[in-house]
């Protein structure tokens, strides 16, 4: 199935849906680190990214009409600086939104369907209205903003358009459902809006995939059956200490006896990086184990904590130092603290071992916070692709019944 992807960054969100079954046509980036590190998984032929098409430059000034076929999907990650809660909460006042880009790519191409990707902030009370509005500009794209009408007006005819119950043109049927990454198998909490459309004439129903991964699933592993340890081999004297916070549910988790869970345990920071070497130490090859290399300058104070090593990682931010940076610490059991590695962030953020990132630690590190973690976008992705292709299987059907009739 063929697709597009816009504000790629180093790639997680298109990673997961080519893992999906999508292929893009385009795949277009401004920022030219993250466009370098495309470019050079490119390069060593990583299977997943040695056809993608790449375009460094603004989305604004790219020509849609080059697209060579139907797409059946559109995608992209918008900045979240404009709704990030450590942005500047400009919202539509900020140059860097790019959702009204979004909707001019929807528009002129027609996907029959779409995904985009945004941060938590974004459902906030202040922005509830520019959140609805958002969500009507891709009900309706061809219902376009005038040039000398402001928002708000715009606002009021998509409104009045949803409220008519008149299906006239290009219009799609969009759900959002705010996701956190670590109920899909990906070891961080990371909690993002994900907003999904389906063309109106698909005739979809459709709902985000159910979660896979749960809290009382690894409480009941770490507490109860001890299978998180012995996993990990790790003594008794070695354990931490209960974590009082979950004190409560753990024990009724003790006190139901047998438990019955459907979803797998939490993955943690262990999980994720239990078999990669300390990178302090001899055996951390960092031609061998590439991008694991120590980063210096740790601290820990309010505000700075890190993240603890027997549960999901805190949210990597888009930062190396400051409050930012110290998302992307690890707490070791004795309480010190060290930055993670850009591997072990990738591994985070679910990039396979094999993609290399190109940059600075600085610029590495501020590709991995912005990433959607593949494992996340792999999962709402085969969930959409399986029902296009129920759509088609349904079209391919009707075709062949009306030739034999």
């Amino acid at each position: 199935m063929k697709s597009v992807e816009l504000f790629a960054g180093a790639g997680g969100l298109g990673l997961g849906l080519s893992l999906a079954g999508f292929e893009p046509e385009t795949v277009i980036e401004l920022d030219k680190w993250a466009c370098d590190t495309i470019r050079e998984n490119k390069s060593c032929g990583y299977p997943l990214v040695k056809d993608w098409k790449i375009y460094e430059g603004d989305a604004r000034r790219f020509d849609y009409s080059l697209i060579p076929s139907e797409i059946d999907l559109i995608s992209g990650g918008p900045p979240c600086q404009p709704f990030s809660l450590g942005g500047k909460h400009k919202a539509f006042k900020d140059k860097r939104d790019m959702f009204p880009i979004a909707v001019d790519a929807v528009r002129m191409l027609s996907p029959r369907a779409f995904i985009f990707e945004n941060v938590k902030g974004i459902t906030r009370a202040s922005f509830a209205n520019y959140f609805q509005y958002i969500i009507l500009q891709l009900t309706y794209p061809e219902i376009a903003k005038n040039e000398d009408e402001d928002w708000l007006h715009h606002l009021s005819r998509l409104e009045r358009q949803k409220t008519s119950g008149k299906v006239n043109g290009l219009t799609y049927n969009v759900v959002a459902r705010l996701l956190n990454a670590a109920n899909y198998g990906v070891p961080q909490h990371r909690e993002r809006v994900f907003i999904v459309g389906f063309r109106n004439d698909q005739n979809q129903e459709w709902t985000f995939p159910e979660e896979t991964h749960s809290l009382d699933a690894l409480l009941h592993e770490q507490w109860i059956s001890n299978v998180y340890w012995e996993r990990h081999e790790i003594s008794y004297k070695q354990r931490p200490a209960m974590p009082s916070r979950h004190a409560t549910r753990i024990k009724k988790l003790q006190q139901a006896r047998l438990f019955a869970s459907t979803s797998k345990p939490w993955r943690t920071v262990r999980d994720a990086i239990h078999d990669l070497p300390n990178p302090l130490s001899k055996k951390a090859d960092p031609h061998f184990y590439h991008d694991h290399k120590f980063q210096p300058g740790a601290k820990a104070y309010p505000g700075h904590t890190g993240s603890p090593l027997d549960f999901p990682a805190k949210t990597l931010k888009a930062g190396d130092h400051g409050v930012p940076g110290g998302e992307n610490m690890m707490v070791g059991l004795d309480g010190s603290v060290r930055y993670f590695t850009i591997r072990e962030s990738a591994r985070l953020q679910t990039f396979p071992d094999g993609y290399k990132f190109h940059g600075s630690w600085t610029e590495t590190m501020r590709q991995l916070g912005n990433a959607v973690p593949v494992t996340l976008a792999r999962a709402v992705g085969s969930s959409v692709a399986e029902q296009l292709l129920r759509t088609k299987e349904s079209e391919i059907k009707q075709k062949i019944s009306s030739i034999a009739a």
